[in-house]
């Protein structure tokens, strides 16, 4: 996967100037020992320049981990820690930043060796607020040298979507469809984030798709697609233009990112996308999320910057769904009733016309946009990619802006049944525990769209931890409540 930074952690060990050097120095060592016996070594910087005991000590470090690349800090108390210096070393950092502590290793370490790192993480906690210093502290964040090389670790992706949002910029083209005024929401929470956005007409898209006609790359693409599709190749007839759009799209990409490194895309796709291009560009998004330059549907900004993220903290593909159908009674006897613990208010068609990368679907074969054909000639409707998506871990999430500018979120876990749909476009069956209440107290009470983004796997601690640190209210991050935990607008006599 492109289109993401790569993180690097600096270490930077404190220690308060009433306790032993040599404690923060030691522990430090072991920590950076212990992460490179579990994990990749160039993940981590060690610094090594001093144990941050004062403001000097601070500016001295800060120096030496900017000089080494680092873009995400640990500060890591090895004893009691300097709550003045080692909280100014976060607030000077420019980049996400985490704090870890050391816990007492042996009941020879209870004296002399004691750091009362344990309290220490309560007087750093304390300062950062008062500086209005945001930082990923973990759930438990005091541990041995392995335990605190696992917290580490579980940063990464934290940091890794903290650093691409701050450099990224979303294009959009046209304005949302007619009847998707769900879709549409303020781009100030854009800017909130540090997200540049750039919106544009579908006309400019059309000249510049106009001008790459018989652009000499073409063959070169249309052969890639060929190769991608296999069996699936029932269109072929479509790939050459296609081919041209995708090359119309990073070639946008790449003269109007501008000073930003990153990029996601809400594209148009209809109502007059097909008669004018004579396509759908359903499968030229599938294939550019796969390298990890999400396209959403329906000029979805907050679509784009929901996969956008997704796609960051799993360092693999995602994709955009309506969260479309209920799933048949039959379907739901005959090949989920008594094999999988869900009832059939847990289930739920999740369905796009084919913007799913090929790589997410069981077998992919490309087709025409059937919804869009009963209005339109069925010929400007090809380009769908359609397939059942792999069963698996999925995680549906989305980050939102409200009408009034206020920024929520929603994260659930759960997976794709192995259960063939008999339906068409990318779509899956899938299976969330308490989906009913979670659709009714917090899609339809929240003001959700309809589109959510999937990631492919159990990313929710992540994202959870990404919506914190960007300013999600904890009380906005929104999740599928157990049974016996009532949403507030929920009737506690139903």
């Amino acid at each position: 996967m492109n289109n993401m930074p790569k993180v690097k952690v600096g270490i930077v060990a404190v220690s308060r100037d009433c306790f032993p050097e040599s404690l923060s120095v030691n522990r430090r060592k072991t920590l950076v020992e212990a992460y490179k016996a579990a994990y990749n070594a160039e993940d981590i910087y060690e610094c090594p320049v001093c144990i941050v005991e004062s403001e000097i000590h601070m500016m001295q470090a800060l120096e030496d981990i900017k000089k080494a690349g680092c873009n995400a800090l640990c500060v890591y108390l090895g004893n009691f820690g300097p709550e003045i210096s080692e909280t100014l070393l976060a607030k000077h950092f420019d980049g996400p930043k985490m704090f870890v502590a050391a816990a007492e290793e042996d009941e020879n370490s209870l004296i002399q060796g004691r750091g009362d790192a344990y309290c220490g993480m309560l007087n750093a906690s304390y300062n950062l607020k008062l500086r209005n210093v945001g930082a990923y502290i973990p759930e438990y964040p005091v541990g041995l040298a392995s335990e605190c090389a696992d917290m580490i670790h579980e940063f990464l992706p934290i940091a890794r979507a903290v650093i691409a949002l701050s450099d990224l910029k979303i294009i959009s083209f046209g304005p949302r469809p007619l009847n998707f005024l769900a879709c549409n929401a303020p781009i100030k929470q854009l800017y909130n984030l540090n997200v540049e956005i750039e919106e544009n007409s579908e006309l400019d898209l059309f000249e510049a798709f106009n001008k790459h006609a018989g652009d000499p790359r073409i063959p070169e693409v249309v052969a890639d697609m060929a190769n991608e599709l296999g069996a699936g190749n029932a269109k072929p007839e479509i790939l050459p233009k296609l081919a041209q759009y995708e090359l119309t799209l990073l070639d946008w990409i790449e003269a109007h990112r501008g000073y930003r490194k990153y990029v996601a895309i809400a594209g148009k796709c209809w109502p007059a996308f097909q008669t004018q291009f004579g396509f759908v560009p359903c499968y030229v998004n599938s294939r550019l999320t796969g390298r990890g330059i999400p396209v959403s549907c329906e000029v979805d900004i907050y679509g784009a910057l929901s996969e956008f993220i997704g796609t960051v903290v799993s360092e693999d593909a995602v994709t955009l769904l309506d969260i479309n159908n209920t799933v048949p009674n039959f379907i739901y006897d005959q090949d989920i009733k008594g094999k999988y613990e869900y009832t059939k208010k847990d289930i739920f068609m999740g369905f796009h016309c084919g913007n799913t990368c090929s790589s997410k679907l069981s077998a992919c074969s490309m087709k025409y946009q059937m919804i869009m054909a009963r209005s339109l000639p069925e010929e400007v409707t090809q380009g769908t990619l359609e397939g059942d998506i792999v069963p698996g871990d999925i995680t549906f999430f989305r980050l939102q802006s409200t009408a009034d500018c206020k920024l929520r979120a929603y994260i659930a876990q759960g997976e794709v049944l192995p259960v063939a749909t008999r339906s068409f476009g990318s779509i899956g069956i899938f299976a969330i525990p308490e989906m009913g209440r979670f659709y009714r107290h917090v899609l339809i009470e929240k003001n959700y769209p309809h589109h959510g983004a999937v990631a492919f796997g159990h990313y929710g601690k992540a994202l959870y931890e990404v919506f914190k640190y960007i300013g999600v209210p904890v009380d906005e991050i929104n999740f599928n409540q157990p049974k016996g935990m009532l949403y507030k607008t929920e009737n506690p006599f139903a």
